[in-house]
């Protein structure tokens, strides 16, 4: 399908600090992935061998939880735990509450309530057992339930009001473009209605956003394969993003009208979800902050430190 009207859809301009947390973010996470792959590539064959051939290995005295490398890692993991604390502890000081924005310390936050497993993993030379054991697969349901929470988090828009206000702009600008039929936009974003997700239960709403940003891809695919036709599709991959501006902007535009009016519709059952998590959240923080003390302070005790 060949497109004559010209379309410039409305760009909001990414602050310049959003644009440097994001930067930092792929930053660190590069490094943590690279660092990660260097491990397994070094270690695979230490750590395939059993408990009792781990000793003969070469690369015992470093990789073992005493190692070299195997304790500069326990020590990173103390470092990354005493730093996922500073989340929770900057909503108490008053410094600290001043210092950059909630939404990018609680990124941090998340980064190193994934890496710390990893790397606590790795400390460990993949030996589950006893209290460390236990205080590892704390941490590890720690962890998932924060990329849970951080993904309720998004959910909550910060301001109603502002959403609301950004909705009828991108609706206008929606209803005036000529590129995608409206028939196929409501298709591609389709929502229920504000009185029947009020009758669903709180895992039922969280239950339909997963599920609806898991199909959203898919839809767009479907819907640039429609626009465009099949030749087109397939030379940009079968739906992947397209050389098409004017098409890229509208499904741009329209995806994020459609994450404004979920999260404004969703709101309540979002935040009902939210105060669950961290009812459940807080107490393993806590419970495997105590187990890792432990840990520690038996470690040296026993002089294995």
């Amino acid at each position: 399908m060949t497109v004559h009207t010209t379309f410039a859809p409305a760009v909001v301009a990414m602050p310049d600090a959003e644009k440097r947390h994001r930067r930092l973010v792929m930053t660190i996470s590069v490094v943590v992935i690279a660092a990660i792959v260097a491990l397994v590539l070094y270690g695979e064959d230490y750590y395939r061998l059993s408990q009792a051939d781990r000793p003969f290995s070469p690369k015992h005295r470093l990789l073992k939880p005493s190692g070299a490398i195997g304790i500069n890692l326990g020590l990173l993991g103390v470092l990354m735990l005493c730093g996922i604390f500073l989340y929770p502890l900057r909503k108490r000081w008053g410094w600290l509450q001043k210092q950059g924005n909630s939404k990018h310390w609680l990124d941090h936050h998340v980064i190193l309530g994934i890496a710390a497993p990893v790397c606590i993993a790795f400390h460990s030379s993949f030996k589950f057992r006893g209290l460390a054991g236990t205080a590892f697969w704390v941490m590890v349901a720690v962890s998932l339930s924060g990329l849970i929470g951080r993904y309720l988090y998004a959910q909550i828009p910060r301001q109603v009001a502002a959403a609301e206000s950004s909705l009828r702009v991108f609706q206008g600008v929606l209803e005036r473009q000529k590129i995608i039929p409206q028939s196929d936009l409501r298709r591609l974003f389709h929502l229920p209605p504000p009185n029947q997700v009020s009758r669903w239960s709180a895992l039922a709403a969280l239950g339909y956003m997963v599920k609806s940003d898991l199909a959203r891809p898919f839809r767009v695919v479907r819907l640039r394969v429609r626009v465009m036709g099949f030749g087109p599709a397939i030379r940009s991959l079968s739906g992947l993003p397209s050389q098409n501006a004017q098409l890229e902007g509208v499904i741009g535009l329209a995806r994020r009208q459609a994450l404004l009016s979920r999260r404004v519709i969703f709101l309540s059952h979002a935040q009902q979800v939210f105060k669950l998590w961290h009812v459940a959240h807080k107490p393993f923080s806590y419970a495997f902050a105590v187990l890792a003390l432990v840990h520690i302070v038996v470690a040296m005790l026993l002089g294995f430190l």
